[in-house]
């Protein structure tokens, strides 16, 4: 598996970003795979149209240009992971 070449910080449900909360979209070439320290969030994607339950267990695989939100369900610690390759061959 490769390696990423950036992390966003830990987040919590307090401090997570505003903008992961609302539409948003990785670039070209970039995937993100979102991970579930503590707790559960929600991804939602918007096409094709789907929605998953994040947990330590059960990352979260973003596609480039994927346009997605995350939403928290209580308490919670999470990171995001950005790859220039796709992160599970």
């Amino acid at each position: 598996m490769p390696s990423p070449y950036r992390s966003t910080p830990v987040f919590t449900e307090v401090d997570l970003p505003a903008a992961l909360r609302r539409e948003h979209r990785t670039k070209p070439g970039v995937w993100g795979v979102i991970r579930v320290l503590e707790g559960e969030l929600r991804l939602t994607i918007a096409a094709p149209p789907s929605e998953q339950i994040l947990t330590p267990d059960r990352p979260g695989i973003i596609l480039p240009e994927q346009t997605h939100f995350v939403e928290p369900l209580g308490p919670l610690r999470m990171q995001v992971d950005f790859y220039d390759e796709p992160p599970f061959a």
